[in-house]
Order: C-alpha cells, then structure tokens, then sequence
C-alpha cells in the first residue's frame, strides 16, 4: 500500500507539500506528469496534471527520494505545488484514484520510517515535539531529543544490562561451571551502578515532562477575590467571564501562555466556599483537584478579607504565591500573619502591582525550568518504564545474592526489555550474540 498526505498543514499558503511514500511513488509522479522521476534530491519543475483527462491542476516541483535513502525508507515522492486549498483536494483526489494508494494515518510517515530502521522510538517522538513546539525552551528540549543524547544513554544503560545477562545466561545454560567469584563480583557492581543511575535519572523533579506539556498554574481562593480577572489580565484578552455574581465561574477555564518563552497553562477555577448548589459544588471540588496537581497555585484573596483559616491554609503550604487583591480598598497594613507569607498585594482594578506579581512567577519559573543536561525524561511512558526497569533491578540483585540464577536471570530480562522498550529496541537475538562474543564456550 501506498500512502499520501498533505504535510506542510492544512490553511492557504503561499507553498503546499504533498507527500507520497511506498512502492508505487514513482507510478504516482508518472501518472500526474506524465515523466518518470527525476534525478533523486533534485527538485524538477513539471506540470501537474488530471489523470484521466490531462487537464492541468497546478505546475510545481517534484522530489524524488528512492528507497533506501529517504524519510521513510520506502520510495518516496514530494509534489510542492501553490497552497490553495481547491489545488491540494484536485491532487489528492487524483492520487485516491490510484490503486493500492490511500490517505495516510496521523503520524504514519514517522511510523515507517521507525519501522524501516531510519530512526528510533524517542527521535519519532522528538519529532512530534518540535512540531508542536510552541516555545524556545520546548524547541531547544525536542532537539535534543532528535540528536539521540537520550536514546544513546538509554542504549548504554541496555548494553550494560545485556552484558551481565550474557554471564548469568551462560550460567544457567553450564551449570556445571563455577562463575569465578571475582565475576559475580563485577556482576554486583555493575548492576548497582546501572541501578544508581536509573535513580537519578528518575529524580529529576519532572523538567522534561513539565517542559513538554507546560507549567501548571492554577488560580484558587473564595468567591469574588479577582480570580478570573487576574487569568484576563494575564492573558491580554477576556478569557473568563468576570462578575460581581459570587459563583459566575463554575467549571475551571484554562488557557495556554508563553512567558518568556516558558510555556505556562493557567487555570481559573471555580469560588471556593460553602455552598448547596450541586453544580457549584462539583466545580469546587475540580478546583481543589487542579490546586493539588498544579505546580504553582495562585491563592487569590480580597484585602478586605485575610482569614486564611481552614481550606486557604491547606492551599498556602506547598507551591502557593498569595495574591492580595483590592489593596485600593484598604488604607491600614496587612495583618501581621498574613504579611510573613510569600504575597503580593495587588489590584486589578487599578492595575497596581501586577508587574511584581508577574516577576514572582518568573522566578517560579526559571527555578523550575533549569536546564539540567542529565534531564532524559519527557514523557510519562519514558518514566512509567524506568520505573519498572527499576523494580526488576532490585529485584535481580536479591535473587542475585541468593544465587538463585534462573528467577534472578528474568528479572534481569524484564530490566532489559523495558529499557529497551524506551527507545523502540526489543530483540532476545542481541543476548546470545553478546554470548558468543564474549565467551568461547566448547573452548
């Protein structure tokens, strides 16, 4: 089957790309121009035209990439044509007339380029990051990926573990032959330190992910504080209804900024208090639920009113700025326990104090987005499988120490394949031939 798509987006645009990849590509570029390809990697202006009737679509360049050595590894063609919207239907509608050719799947051309061997899992997915990259520190994190300093660390880590697999496999498989202590020695050893540095992979306070899906900051407090007024004034646009009404915002309203090339998503939640509407109540409860999993909580209170006892105490202990709004209200100082607390005070309706309040997340934020050159993890299936890696590591070295070489050697299998499974690597072959290449077993 041969597949194509649109891959330069959907919209008008001054150039369209129209990939083709498969091994009928080259029929495709023969049907529409009525040439064979050109020259591979040379782009050659050609007429494109209906199959049937001849009649002409477009006049554009075409690229042919022969298989081995393109994206995907098949044969593939790019047709780069004007990009209005009535020329990229015609084509794909002659191209859907082709036998064997089809629409391809979201993310598909990746896929087989995966699947031919021309790149890894965590490239593909690097790929899908610097596409959806909306900030520099996103841009920055997905080319590291796609330069495989990742996928090489997770590689050497395998490679360790294939080696010491190797001499517990040849144990089991020759039982009769003692493993010299020094080399159930080095066993330990090296399996510790594959076990020390997964930990300290895993204990990277989640940067990558964070930096990935963005840093979560959630707007909490009782009703009527200023809480969807201050998402607004963040934002630059009205993004959440604002009323003097207690309990106007009811589900949380979230959108999505850059902060000095930070990507932030920010979230108005519903007015915290006592209430019998059923609706109401079900917000307040999301509310809590999104201050428990935000990295930083905003906790919006009025001037007025700085009881800070019961569920605003709780919201206060960990990740919280408090936010004082309607200081134009007041005319004597904060109380005493409210101004040991990390605040701003501030007011919306004055416009007073936002750029401290502004610098204050700032800070949050560079602290948390240091870049750390050991940060390998951005994506919860990268730690889900370090984590199991991690268990089975522990638990190889105690069977290990017991000596029981049959349980121990699964344990050391499951290690493997989940390190393995990181980057899209997963082959039992690898261990025996790292067994006949380090042992001369019948020697």
């Amino acid at each position: 089957m041969t597949i194509y798509a649109l891959s330069s987006g959907p919209g008008i645009s001054g150039v369209a790309i129209i990939r083709i990849s498969g091994s009928d590509a080259s029929k495709a570029i023969k049907l529409l121009t009525g040439k064979v390809p050109p020259s591979p990697r040379i782009a050659s202006l050609r007429k494109i035209n209906n199959i049937n009737t001849s009649e002409q679509i477009d006049e554009g360049l075409i690229i042919w990439f022969p298989s081995p050595h393109s994206y995907t590894g098949e044969d593939m063609a790019e047709i780069h044509v004007h990009g209005g919207k009535a020329i990229v239907m015609a084509i794909q509608s002659e191209l859907s007339k082709i036998e064997n050719f089809r629409l391809a799947e979201p993310g598909e051309f990746t896929k087989i380029a995966f699947q031919n061997g021309k790149i890894n899992l965590l490239k593909a997915e690097g790929i899908a990051d610097l596409i959806a990259a909306e900030t520099e520190i996103q841009r920055l994190q997905a080319v590291k990926i796609m330069k495989g300093k990742s996928a090489e660390k997770f590689d050497n880590l395998r490679e360790k573990l294939l080696k010491i697999l190797s001499f517990v496999e040849a144990k089991i498989d020759f039982p009769e032959e003692d493993l010299p202590d020094e080399n159930i020695k080095q066993i330990k050893k090296d399996s510790i330190e594959v076990l020390n540095q997964i930990k300290k992979i895993l204990d990277d306070q989640k940067v990558g992910e964070i930096i990935r899906e963005g840093f979560k900051i959630a707007i909490v407090g009782p009703t009527n504080a200023g809480k969807s007024s201050l998402l607004n004034n963040l934002s630059n646009r009205d993004v959440a209804i604002v009323s003097e009404i207690a309990g106007t915002t009811r589900d949380v309203v979230e959108t999505h900024l850059n902060i000095d090339g930070y990507p932030v998503i920010i979230s108005d939640t519903a007015g915290i208090r006592n209430s019998k509407d059923e609706i109401e109540k079900k917000g307040i409860r999301l509310s809590l639920d999104r201050a428990e999993n935000a990295d930083l909580k905003l906790v919006v209170i009025d001037a007025k009113s700085t009881d800070l006892k019961g569920f605003l105490n709780d919201l206060l202990k960990n990740n919280a700025i408090l936010v004082v709004n309607k200081s134009d209200l007041i005319e004597s100082e904060l109380e005493p326990e409210v101004k040991k607390l990390d605040h701003v005070l501030i007011s919306l309706k004055e416009n007073l104090n936002l750029d401290k309040l502004i610098s204050k997340i700032k800070d949050r934020l560079k602290t948390k987005f240091i870049i750390n050159e050991d940060i390998l993890i951005t994506r919860e299936r990268h730690r889900q499988h370090l984590v199991q890696c991690l268990n089975n590591l522990t638990n190889f070295l105690e069977k290990n120490d017991k000596k029981d070489f049959d349980k121990a050697a699964e344990d050391l299998r499951l290690a493997t394949r989940h390190l393995g499974m990181i980057v899209g690597k997963v082959d039992v072959e690898e261990i025996l031939g790292s067994i006949f290449n380090d042992f001369c077993i019948g020697k």
